[in-house]
This record gives C-alpha cells, sequence and structure tokens, in this order.
C-alpha cells in the first residue's frame, strides 16, 4: 500500500510534487507547495520534509537552487494512491456511444480494438493499444465458403467475440456456390462453439475415419477447413496507435532524446516482442501501471504504460496507452480502465 511508505504529511507533499510537475514540467519549489498543498505548515518545514524526500529517493534537485522533480519511486508512490482510491466508472454511455457511431452496433473485435487504439491515442495524445485475446482461446461462431474462381475459394472464418480470419484456398476441383455453402454448413453444425484450436485438429481425426461414413461434399468441407485453419496464428493481435505523438516537443510533453524514440518506434515496429513484454505484464484482470525504471525492457525505461484488462466471454485482451512518465496518470487511469469495460459490454452484450 501507497499509504504505508510515508507518513500522511510527507505523502501529502510528496503528492502535491507530482502533480504540480505533472502539469507544469518545471521543477516544484516549497513555496508552490505551500500554496497548492493546503497543508498548513511553513516553507521551513515543507524544505525539511522535500530533503528527506530526496534522500529517500523519491524527488530528485536539478541544481541547488531548483525546486524538486519526482522520481519513478515518486511516481509510483502517486500511481498507488490513485489506484487506491479508483473506483469503476459509473457510466460507460458515453464510451459505448462513440464506439457504436465508428464500428456499428454489432461490432468484429478487429475493428472494434482498431477504433480503440486510435480513440486513446486521440485523447491522450499517447501511443494507444489495444491487444485482443488470443486466437487460440477464440471458439468457432461460423464458417463461409465464398466462389472467387473455378476452384479458389476465400474461406471466412468468424470467431465468437468478432474476430475474423480470412484465405483463400486452391480447393483443386471447382465446386458450385450452393455446394459451397452446403460445405460450410456440415463444419458449422459439427463445430461452431469449438476453440479453433482445436477445431483443425478435430477435422483431421473426422478425415482419418473410414472415408465410406461421410459423402464426398462432407469431405471437401473439411479438407477446406483443414487447409484454412492450418496456419491459425494462435498469438494475439496488436493495435498500435500514435507514434507520432511521441515526437510532438509542445510545453505539454517531457522532451524524449531522439535516440530513445527511435528505440521505442523499433520496439513498436516488432509487434510480437511488444506482445510478449505486455502479455508479461498483464497476467491479472483490472489495471495495471508500469513506471519507467519497473519496465524489464530498456526501451521502455523512459516511458510509462497504464493497460486495463477485458474479457469478451472467450478470452482475455487488454488495452491502453504508452507515453512519458510525466503523464497525466488520473486521466489515462480513468480513460483506459473505461476503455476496456466498454469493449466487454459491446462484446457481451450487443444491441
Amino acid at each position: 500500500m501507497a499509504s504505508a511508505e510515508l507518513n500522511p504529511r510527507s505523502g501529502r507533499i510528496l503528492a502535491t510534487v507530482v502533480r504540480e510537475y505533472i502539469q507544469t514540467g518545471e521543477p516544484v519549489p516549497s513555496m508552490m507547495v505551500a500554496r497548492r498543498g493546503s497543508l498548513g505548515v511553513s516553507s521551513a518545514t515543507i524544505r525539511n520534509i522535500l530533503v528527506r524526500l530526496e534522500d529517500q529517493g523519491f524527488v530528485w534537485q536539478p541544481h541547488t537552487s531548483a525546486g524538486r522533480v519526482p522520481t519513478d519511486r515518486g511516481y509510483r508512490f502517486y500511481v498507488d494512491l490513485l489506484l487506491e482510491s479508483h473506483r469503476a466508472p459509473r457510466s460507460l454511455e458515453h464510451v459505448e456511444s462513440l464506439l457504436r457511431q465508428q464500428t456499428g452496433d454489432d461490432p468484429l473485435l478487429d475493428d472494434l480494438l482498431s477504433q480503440v487504439s486510435h480513440l486513446l491515442s486521440a485523447s491522450s495524445r499517447h501511443v494507444g493499444f489495444a491487444l485482443s485475446p488470443a486466437r487460440a482461446e477464440a471458439r468457432l461462431q461460423k464458417i463461409e465458403f465464398v466462389l472467387i474462381a473455378s476452384a479458389k475459394v476465400l474461406v471466412v472464418v468468424v470467431a465468437q467475440g468478432g474476430q475474423v480470419l480470412q484465405k483463400i484456398v486452391d480447393i483443386g476441383h471447382p465446386l458450385s456456390p450452393d455446394e459451397l455453402r452446403r460445405a460450410a454448413e456440415y463444419v458449422n453444425r459439427e463445430f461452431s462453439g469449438v476453440p479453433l484450436a482445436q477445431v483443425r485438429a478435430a477435422v483431421l481425426a473426422r478425415l482419418a475415419e473410414e472415408r465410406s461414413l461421410y459423402d464426398q461434399l462432407m469431405a471437401r468441407a473439411y479438407e477446406i477447413a483443414s487447409q484454412t485453419l492450418e496456419d491459425t496464428p494462435a498469438q494475439h493481435t496488436l493495435f498500435l496507435e500514435g507514434a507520432a505523438s511521441l515526437l510532438e516537443a509542445d510545453s505539454s510533453h517531457a522532451r524524449v532524446p531522439l535516440d530513445t524514440l527511435r528505440e521505442l518506434l523499433e520496439l513498436m515496429e516488432e509487434k510480437q516482442r511488444l506482445v510478449q513484454l505486455l502479455n508479461e505484464y498483464l497476467d491479472g484482470p483490472g489495471l495495471t501501471v508500469v513506471i519507467g525504471a519497473e519496465h524489464q525492457d530498456a526501451s521502455l525505461r523512459p516511458f510509462s504504460l497504464v493497460a486495463s484488462t477485458f474479457f469478451d466471454g472467450h478470452g482475455t485482451g487488454s488495452v491502453g496507452v504508452i507515453g512519458p512518465t510525466r503523464m497525466r496518470y488520473s486521466k489515462a487511469i480513468a480513460m483506459v480502465d473505461g476503455m476496456a469495460q466498454a469493449i466487454a459490454r459491446l462484446l457481451r452484450e450487443p444491441n
């Protein structure tokens, strides 16, 4: 618990320093703390407490005549206070309405998460991300076979929750649109609701049984499904937006060295590597905040991450933002948590 690290007065002073530094980007002097903190103590007392906070590693002083700047440990104390007092959003109607305007009342998961990453980035002016549940966790809702050439079929696999997989399959011999429709019905009737990771194994098991048990069209249906699902990725899909926001250097954002930005942009391009990092952080439900030096990957240590998980009824995904350690944590926490809850409701209770 954050409150156990410091006595209440020291905690209020530290929280004031963090809030003021996030707001202004300038070292916070003791006189400013006295005016903003409503502490009822003298500037001399505040200065003495600030010295102790510096000795304890919560703040640092750029030079002797400057005010104090929070360290990563100082940010952690402040964020823990926010998390201790955080309450779930009372109303998600505005967020849900905004998402429905962009994606419709019954959105596909990929479309929804792409829009979520955009909205989070635009609202926070940081990098917004959305991580889908792993496809291996998703269950088959339906499969469709669409004729696009004499012997080529577009196979569309829709998982429960709205994930979509498309693949063109060469079936060798032509089938009519009606035959393809009936073939898809075979697969849907047998395997709807089965996890995608198990569908192909089940299909292969059926094909390995006595062929005389099936008519020719049913066997072709299973062969098409098998070809489609053989390369189905088990990993999550990551949507990212807002890399350009990291290049902004206005008064409301901390300047980040170009070499640091380059490392982060490279990490963002290696999506699978970033997915692995996110999965390590997000091993439980609810909100997660990772600050600066707490990151395992050095590329992320100049930044903070705020994320929240959602459950779509079948698997767990997450949404969040990545930005400078001097981010508006209270806004980011409320925004990310509200978005995660709105996604879960949209996917599980579509209107």
